[in-house]
């Protein structure tokens, strides 16, 4: 679901007029899981989508994707229900493997097209900020890239052990309590501000061993703090507040060129607010590092395509239920390759220990996937995942530094 996005019985609802993802149907009975229930999209399943389904061939994908997408007939899904869709789609998925008796990591390449397997560089989430935590930190997510590892096992150790000792230099500074962890098992320690995150990770890094090895992601989420009069008030958690962290779109952008000049930051996330275009597209231009659309494209075809021919971003953040079935989401991810972006597979806050998405980061080859800190059995899932892919695969390739074109 879409940061703040509101639901009333038997209907969804768009948080804001600005969001564009596949939109969740709920029952809206605050009497019932607090209004979060889901037994209408489940109805819709039952009775609405499996009849028109009957005698359809799982392994063709598209097909089947397509029959559910003419029957819902709305540009955001929003009269079945994206997650009705979803679910459908990615169990047809994993039937049409079975059928085809191959892995689903073996079915989503061939459903892609994609030419060899490759491992991907998982990018943990271990410090919290933004809207995910009660800190004064702006910005959302500080992540470590494990580029330097030799394997994806390897690139697991790596970040766990980093993972641990950042837990060892929180508590020696910030006390147990800032130990404890948010939604994708990040820290969220007392930091005043985003370069003394930035210093932590570093320090971590040290601390285990890995300098060198491991390169830094960040995830702004910018749009949590854009002000009315489009600037970005980095002291948005204190309201009301003086103004003295409140930056124009051209002094964040500043103040990321500095973060990269200083630390090994190889990729941002959602540098700016999803509509603020020329502020993207003016910091893709001045570095080279990946810049990743998420609010900004959230995994739609037509934000997509605007977003390359306005050169605003050069990878793809993929979230399967922002677009809302398999064929739709392989789409996204070819479209984007084909621009030469990267494409990071992507988790949501709000998870479960379904791991489809460490079968799709392997099948598409997309070199990156962000699925949570090495913490938490529904990030876990993904990771342990992917450890059984490899074993099973053998003498497979690991993106590494490669990451951003595997």
């Amino acid at each position: 679901m879409a940061r703040g996005q509101r639901t009333m019985a038997g209907r969804a609802l768009p948080a804001g007029p600005r969001r564009r993802p596949a939109l969740e149907l709920r029952d809206g009975d605050r009497e019932v899981y607090a209004g979060k229930g889901v037994l209408n999209a489940v109805r819709n399943i039952n009775e609405v989508i499996a009849p028109k389904l009957v005698g359809v061939d799982v392994r063709n994908q598209s097909d089947v994707d397509a029959i559910m997408l003419d029957i819902d007939g709305t540009p955001n899904k929003s009269k079945l229900g994206a997650n009705a869709i979803l679910g459908v789609s990615l169990s047809v998925c994993r039937a049409g493997a079975g059928a085809k008796q191959v892995p689903l990591y073996k079915h989503i390449q061939e459903l892609a097209g994609t030419k060899e397997l490759v491992m991907p560089v998982p990018a943990f989430n271990v410090i919290n900020g933004g809207s995910h935590a009660g800190n004064n930190l702006a910005m959302q997510e500080f992540m470590l890239l494990p580029v330097g590892a030799a394997s994806f096992s390897e690139a697991l150790r790596m970040g766990s052990e980093v993972y641990h000792a950042l837990k060892g230099i929180i508590k020696a500074k910030y006390g147990q309590d800032a130990c404890n962890v948010g939604d994708e098992g990040g820290f969220a320690p007392n930091v005043q501000d985003n370069r003394e995150g930035l210093v932590l990770l570093m320090d971590a890094i040290e601390k285990a061993g890995y300098t060198g090895k491991i390169k830094i992601g960040m995830d702004v989420a910018a749009s949590e703090f854009l002000t009315k009069d489009a600037s970005y008030d980095l002291n948005f958690k204190n309201q009301p507040n003086d103004g003295a962290h409140v930056l124009s779109a051209q002094r964040l952008c500043d103040l990321y060129k500095e973060f990269v000049k200083d630390f090994p930051i190889v990729s941002i996330e959602d540098p700016f607010d999803q509509d603020d275009w020329n502020s993207w597209s003016s910091l893709q231009s001045s570095v080279n590092i990946q810049i990743v659309g998420d609010d900004l494209l959230v995994t739609n075809p037509k934000r997509i395509a605007e977003a390359i021919g306005k050169k605003a971003c050069n990878a793809l953040l993929l979230k399967v239920n922002q677009i809302g079935t398999v064929t739709e989401s392989i789409q996204a991810a070819l479209d984007s390759k084909a621009a030469g972006w990267g494409v990071m597979v992507s988790h949501r806050s709000g998870e479960t220990e379904d791991n489809f998405i460490a079968d799709l980061a392997v099948g598409l080859a997309s070199g990156q996937i962000k699925t949570g800190a090495p913490c938490r059995s529904e990030r876990l899932a993904k990771y342990n995942q992917l450890l059984r892919i490899e074993e099973e695969l053998g003498n497979v390739r690991y993106a590494g530094e490669a990451f951003r074109s595997p």
